[in-house]
């Protein structure tokens, strides 16, 4: 794959991502609690919380806060990467972490599976993958 194509591919995982933020905030600004996430990721849970209008875990007025376009999703994994994001047909989930004890910032490093080294990251929300070139860097809601 040329760099161009990368860097294309980078910047629709990009802008995913911040679809997702833009979802968990507007979550959190219409029930004043982030939506419940214990795996730090897009699974199918969390696909199901934010995009149907199903009133259990957590979205009781039944809200679909996100439209995820179909090939950011899969039945398996919930809300991923698109095949050719990664090398082959590898899909990922996105990880996902919500201040919710309100100290200003998160630490990605800090995210089980995750081997992205940022740290004390100043955000509310942070969604990211991993870089396909790079497996330290975090391509997402933050450099």
């Amino acid at each position: 794959m040329n760099g161009a194509m990368k860097a294309g591919k980078k910047a629709e995982v990009a802008a995913m991502a911040e679809s997702i933020k833009t979802a968990v905030n507007a979550f959190y600004a219409e029930y004043s609690c982030y939506p419940s996430n214990t795996t730090y990721k897009t699974d199918k849970t969390f696909l199901t919380l934010m995009t149907t209008t199903n009133t259990t875990g957590g979205n009781y007025r039944g809200i679909a806060f996100l439209e995820v376009p179909p090939k950011f999703t899969n039945s398996t994994l919930g809300i991923c990467t698109p095949k050719g994001f990664y090398k082959g047909s590898a899909q990922s989930n996105f990880f996902i972490l919500m201040d919710t004890g309100n100290v200003g910032y998160i630490r990605p490093s800090t995210v089980p599976g995750n081997t992205a080294t940022n740290t004390n990251v100043p955000s509310s929300v942070a969604v990211w993958v991993i870089d396909r070139d790079a497996n330290t860097k975090a391509v997402g809601t933050f450099k």
